[in-house]
């Protein structure tokens, strides 16, 4: 079928990638009113008055149909039917752009519905809008068609206005401005779009600009149509004039109700008495009932489970959790299961607690007086299991495992035996077709026994019927009964289900069985395509395409959907995954293995290499070229994988962190270590410090019992890095110290260069400035590359601040500035700024420090760099506290402690707890801010971080003199003058104005 294109030029694409056009300018028309009413039919009067719109011809009846009989046969596969009532044209949605084009415009409508993510919404909205590629049927005009153009321009403009509300309220205004501009240039008199206009340029900090919008809409509507503006411009004009935000940010989509269930089996066979005693089990109400389905592996446990799940669906009406704990071969650890269970109820990040305990009772908490039915899939054991139950009643857990999980107490155990023979027959004929099984019922029974009747092999014997319509079964019972030499050739166990996945293997076509061998050698269970065919690697990609299409027939291999990179996942059952990789320890070389997931890791590298280098570089250690490899995977296919390299890295954590266990297993510690670097770019940056602290530690681990002093050192040093930023300074201190020496020992400058970088930020926070400069400068004498000395200018511009020589560190930061400027790099131009506006603060120049802020904060707020707009927002925060600004400064500072506290940096949250802490002091609030205060002295004590312990001290002794204790006030200031570091302009500026946020506000 042609691919039609209305939305722009008449264009006919048939084949795909070349396009044609009718030849005849009647017959262009024609098809042009055909398209434009396609699926609908259009009147032979409406046509002919199109075709000729003053005095037809007497044979138009004749030309009519041989204009239609022309475009038949000009275009193959194109479907004009004449009904009484005319002709209409026949079109798929996929094959016409303005029904595909329809079709997203209205997913868009029903996800905003729905509650959706805004930017899932928006989505919707862009892929309809990039179905457009100029005016309607630009170039050929049909005066009848009109009225239809003008309602389509209609319908394109009220598309693009609705994905617009939903990317200004997922925040995306920066990118909006220019688009909205050129919109408003062709409807000047859209009111809807000069609201639109005006918000993206508020938030953007272009509030002037904003407000000449309106100016310019007002006064063209009252001299075209003599009207006012209505009432949502009105609004939006009040709310710029205000200084306030027109549209809110979109709240987070509602986490319950929640289904997580796979599909259901419609082909399922027997198996009714077992579901109607779970469902009696399960579905009573009383307590937190938990039943245990036990059974040989393959006997259908989690068919059964899913099956009962989807019946109770309406029992349980805030949701269905799913979690595979894959016991049978690795079992999952309960942490990472927690971890994926909080994600799903809406607890992300850094709120997710590192302590499995704290963990299991979030989750808990989660699940706290609702109706939930939560499916744990091939459990390993009790102690698995027990963190996974609620804690209330209402909910009720349902496990499947191939044990009985006897130490469970108070759960109903369904042990699960094999179909009955008729059970068996009938799941045959239900996937194989009943006519076919029936007239072969003699056959049909032998392959039931041969499979033992259990649904997993019989479940692939029928899919191998279904795909082959002519394989006697005779033919296929024959091959199922030879048993024998197969158990002989891959028996690993006595488990008649291992018989079961022989059978299939045994069914596959040479190309599938291959590559079924070689997906068993990738550990991970959930799989991209870009990963299963670089395993496969087939010279004829129909070939591999072909394979994987037959492992999926057959069961093997599931196709899960795809990713949001756009990407195919395949899930491989674990028993399934280690029965093919023993197959192929049995059936290949070392060497051959080896080779294969050599390929697969070098193309995890190349991907993770290329998404690091795409992101911001926030994580304090290098980023080494050394032995990154080629990128196996074409270029086009890394492009679209890496649109937003964000979301790659998202989508792919759990893989790349298992990777590097599995890496580290194998002896390739170096790949790991190139892995871990390039993911750290994703973690840190998102606080995902968890992820980097297991991986780090597993990587030391290997490297220490491998005797690689290098490796051990570098993730040493990432794990200082890590201890750094939650506050433990003095480890913090001790660790970069040691690794320092080691890797000068080692001869590793570049990385020396960066580990006493953060050194120095380490011991400025200390009180330690004399000792932090020698460190920032050893720093940017060993920095072999321009980012790490930039790095280690700026720790140096920090302890010149704190010895006073604050010319020294403008220069620093002058330079630093300059360079930023050149380079184009937003975050570092945004740190930069941030640098320059504290040391012209401190020099006493506040109007520059201002304006230099601002600056600092409006570059960060469009990057991801989400830690150093935490810091410039703190530093606005002072600075306008310093300006007598006392509103704007607690607005700035609460930012900060939100962003701080989202991504678990406690100290710089803690300071931004004190200067609000302050502000309740000049507000008459002391007694309430007396014991915050007391709560952010005593973790900056434990932090061993003496100017800020002096800093919090002052602050207290002002809320002490409010309250009128002064014995306290004193003994706070006495203590925070034998802190006090003579010359330290960063700490005595910083009193000074935390200081005036304690003072009254003016009248």
């Amino acid at each position: 079928m042609p691919r039609f294109g209305v939305l722009g030029p008449l264009t006919i694409e048939s084949p795909p990638g070349r396009r044609t056009t009718p030849r005849g300018e009647h017959q262009r028309a024609l098809l042009a009113v055909l398209l434009l009413n396609a699926n609908s039919s259009v009147p032979v009067d409406a046509l002919v008055e199109t075709l000729w719109p003053g005095t037809p011809p007497k044979s138009y009846s004749s030309n009519l149909h041989t204009y239609v009989s022309r475009l038949r046969a000009r275009f193959e596969g194109l479907e004009i039917e004449r009904d009484p009532h005319g002709y209409r044209l026949v079109v798929e949605p996929a094959d016409l752009d303005l029904l595909s084009f329809r079709e997203a415009v209205a997913a868009g409508k029903a996800a905003a519905r729905a509650g959706d993510p805004a930017a899932r919404v928006s989505a919707h909205y862009r892929r309809a809008l990039a179905e457009w590629r100029g005016p309607v049927l630009s170039g050929l005009h049909v005066p009848r068609l009109d009225a239809d153009i003008a309602r389509l321009e209609s319908e394109r403009l009220a598309a693009f206005e609705d994905c617009v509300d939903a990317e200004l309220s997922d925040g995306r205004h920066g990118e909006l401005a220019g688009e909205l501009q050129a919109m408003i240039t062709e409807h000047p008199l859209r009111e809807r779009l000069a609201a639109q206009l005006m918000t993206a340029l508020h938030r953007a900090g272009r509030q002037a600009d904003s407000l000449a919008v309106h100016r310019d809409l007002r006064a063209t509507l009252v001299e075209e149509l003599g009207v006012e503006p209505g009432a949502e411009v009105r609004r939006v004009h009040a709310a710029v004039l205000r200084g306030e935000d027109p549209v809110p940010p979109a709240k987070a989509a509602p986490v319950f109700p929640i289904c997580q269930l796979p599909p259901d089996i419609a082909d399922l066979a027997g198996r009714e008495s077992e579901i109607a005693k779970l469902s009696a089990l399960l579905g009573d109400g009383k307590g937190v009932p938990v039943a245990v389905i036990t059974g040989e592996p393959g006997a259908g446990k989690s068919t059964l489970a899913v099956t009962t799940a989807h019946r109770l669906r309406r029992s349980f009406p805030d949701g269905q959790l799913f979690v595979p704990l894959a016991g049978a071969s690795a079992p999952r650890e309960l942490a990472d299961v927690l971890g994926d269970l909080l994600r799903a109820l809406g607890v992300t990040g850094p709120a997710i607690p590192d302590d499995v305990e704290a963990r299991a009772a979030v989750y808990r908490g989660r699940l706290a007086d609702r109706r939930v039915l939560v499916v744990l899939d091939d459990a390993a054991s009790p102690e698995q299991v027990r963190a996974l139950l609620p804690g209330t009643p209402g909910s009720a857990v349902l496990i499947t495992s191939r044990r009985r999980l006897s130490g469970l107490a108070g759960a109903d155990r369904l042990h699960l035996a094999p179909l009955s023979g008729a059970e068996a027959v009938t799941l045959l004929a239900r996937l194989a077709g009943p006519d076919r099984v029936g007239a072969e019922r003699a056959d049909a029974e032998r392959i039931a026994k041969a499979c033992g009747n259990l649904p997993l092999a019989l479940r692939i014997a029928g899919s191998r019927l279904a795909m082959r319509p002519g394989l006697p079964l005779g033919k296929l019972a024959g091959k199922l009964e030879d048993e024998v030499s197969r158990l002989d050739e891959l028996q690993v166990s006595d488990l008649q289900v291992r018989g079961s996945i022989a059978l299939s293997y045994q069914a596959l076509s040479p190309a599938a069985r291959r590559a079924f061998r070689l997906i068993g050698r990738c550990r991970a269970l959930d799989l991209p395509a870009w990963a299963v065919s670089t395993l496969i690697d087939s010279a004829d990609g129909d070939d591999a395409d072909e394979a994987i299409d037959e492992l999926v027939e057959a069961s093997l291999l599931e196709a899960t959907g795809l990713d949001p990179t756009g990407e195919q996942r395949f899930r491989v059952h674990d028993l399934v995954r280690v029965f093919a990789t023993e197959l192929g320890r049995a059936l290949e070389t070392h060497a051959e293995r080896v080779a294969t997931v050599a390929k697969v890791s070098d193309a995890a590298l190349c991907l993770a290499d290329t998404a690091a280098r795409r992101l911001p570089r926030t994580v304090p250690m290098p980023l080494s070229d050394h032995d990154v490899p080629e990128q196996p995977l074409a270029g086009e296919l890394v492009e679209r994988l890496l649109r937003d390299p964000g979301t790659w890295f998202s989508v792919e954590r759990a893989n790349l962190v298992g990777a590097v266990s599995s890496l580290c297993a194998v002896g390739w510690r170096r790949k790991a270590l190139r892995i871990l670097e390039r993911l750290s770019a994703y973690l840190y940056l998102h606080s995902h410090y968890t992820d980097m602290r297991t991986a780090y530690e597993t990587l030391r681990d290997a490297a220490r019992e491998a005797g690689d002093r290098h490796i051990v050192v570098v993730a040493e040093a990432n794990l200082a890095v890590l201890l750094h930023v939650r506050g433990e300074y003095e480890l913090a201190a001790e660790g970069y110290r040691e690794c320092s020496k080691e890797l000068a020992e080692l001869g590793d400058i570049s990385a020396q260069a960066w580990v006493e970088t953060n050194l120095a930020r380490c011991l400025v926070g200390l009180g330690r400035a004399g000792e932090s400069l020698h460190a920032a400068t050893q720093a940017r004498e060993l920095s072999t590359v321009e980012e790490s000395g930039t790095y280690a200018r700026q720790a140096e511009a920090a302890a010149l601040h704190r010895l006073g020589k604050i010319s020294e560190a403008l220069e620093i930061d002058r330079r630093s500035l300059a360079q930023a400027r050149e380079r184009g790099d937003e975050r570092q131009l945004g740190v930069a700024l941030q640098g320059l506006s504290w040391s012209l603060m401190l020099d006493g120049r506040p109007e520059e420090a201002l304006a230099t802020i601002e600056e600092s904060v409006r570059v960060l707020r469009r990057t991801t760099a989400e830690s150093a707009l935490a810091k410039s927002l703190r530093t606005q925060g002072a600075i306008l506290a310093g300006a007598g600004r006392r509103d704007d400064a607690v607005k700035a500072y609460e930012n900060a402690r939100r962003l701080a506290g989202a991504l678990e940096e406690r100290p710089r949250e803690l300071s931004c707890t004190r200067a609000i802490a302050a502000s309740w002091i000049g507000d008459g609030r002391a007694d309430r801010a007396i014991p915050v205060l007391r709560q952010c002295l005593d973790e900056f004590r434990a932090m061993g971080g003496k100017p800020a312990t002096a800093l919090t001290l002052h602050v207290l002794r002002r809320a002490y003199e409010a309250v009128g204790e002064t014995k306290a006030a004193e003994a706070a200031g006495e203590e925070a003058k034998r802190l006090e570091v003579p010359h330290d302009a960063n700490a005595s500026t910083l009193v000074r104005l935390l200081l005036s946020l304690t003072e009254p506000a003016p009248a």
